[in-house]
């Protein structure tokens, strides 16, 4: 996605409407959705690559450019006259968002695109050895259900590590991935669940349940202010949130999975995992706007927040 935003300040209310008259200082244009996922794979040292369908369009063409300038390998990306970027517009003032538009294509993807991105992605799999896949689900169409059970399986076959970030419409499609990281509304709309105490009781509830219809490996659930939780078949505990200022929680999810997702397949450990991915979505939380993590800010927090329990795994 493109991230566009309209920078202004108020001075008056329109005769028009009862609505505010935002004075325009500058557009700035930033990598959003899954994009933002891989900017900040790359801002934390990984070869990162990214596969989507996006319009032959100026939004297209200048999410496109971003991504290269950032280092994103972008020429996996399909091209298509039949669909439209998605390009969400913010208007901002006193570092307060106003409002939103958004311009996008939701539509499933048509079986020849759904065929030439499997087939694009098989072919990175077995030239390239990933570690690592990242689903970013946003409801936009791409991730469709034929897309994710087949990329899934490719996936299992070569022994690459899938991480998923689902959304409400194909949540129980991603059956046999690795890390399922929904966040706590989507689990309980998921699951059709009226839970109000969340606890680690509850949660180790809402794993079991998850268990049974995606026999995926980890769950990693986040928890708003309350922090994280993860459980796999050995461990399970709830990482609690870090005190913070909080600026704007835009992106916030985009950093924790693409943390999540490095960590675990660099070291392997779901523990050292799930803290980092708590202290980086709450550093991302600090800033206006989509941000991508920093590298070094993320470790000096680390260092300070986790002590010398995983310092040697850190800092490789």
């Amino acid at each position: 996605m493109l991230d566009t935003y309209w920078w202004g300040h108020v001075e008056r209310i329109s005769p028009e409407a009862p609505v505010p008259v935002v004075l325009l200082d500058k557009r700035e244009l930033r990598i959003g959705g899954a994009g933002n996922v891989a900017l900040n794979l790359v801002s934390l040292g990984a070869k990162t690559s990214i596969f989507s369908v996006i319009g032959e369009d100026e939004a297209g063409k200048s999410l496109d450019s971003l991504m290269t300038e950032q280092g994103i390998d972008t020429s996996y990306i399909i091209c298509s006259n039949t669909r439209r970027t998605t390009d969400k517009m913010r208007i901002i003032s006193r570092n307060q968002q106003m409002m939103r538009l958004d311009a996008e294509t939701t539509a499933d993807l048509l079986p020849v695109a759904e065929e030439a991105l499997i087939g694009r992605v098989k072919d990175y799999i077995v030239s390239e050895k990933p570690a690592v896949i990242i689903f970013e689900d946003y409801n936009k169409g791409v991730l469709t259900e034929r897309v994710i059970t087949e990329l899934i399986a490719i996936c299992r076959q070569h022994n690459v590590i899938t991480a998923v970030d689902p959304k409400r419409k194909n949540f129980f499609s991603y059956k046999g991935a690795g890390i399922f990281k929904p966040n706590l509304k989507e689990v309980k709309d998921g699951l059709n669940l009226l839970v109000d105490e969340i606890d680690t009781a509850s949660l180790h509830n809402i794993h079991g349940l998850l268990k049974e219809q995606l026999g995926h490996e980890i769950s990693f659930i986040t928890l708003s202010e309350k922090g994280v939780y993860y459980q796999n078949k050995e461990t399970a505990a709830i990482i609690p949130s870090h005190l913070r200022n909080i600026a704007d929680v835009s992106g916030a999810g985009d950093t924790v999975i693409a943390v999540a997702a490095l960590l675990y397949a660099t070291t392997g450990n779901i523990a050292l995992m799930a803290e980092v991915a708590n202290i980086a979505g709450g550093l991302v939380c600090e800033e206006v706007g989509t941000a991508a993590i920093n590298k070094e800010k993320l470790l000096n927090e680390c260092k300070i927040l986790l002590g010398k329990a995983y310092e040697k795994q850190l800092q490789k």
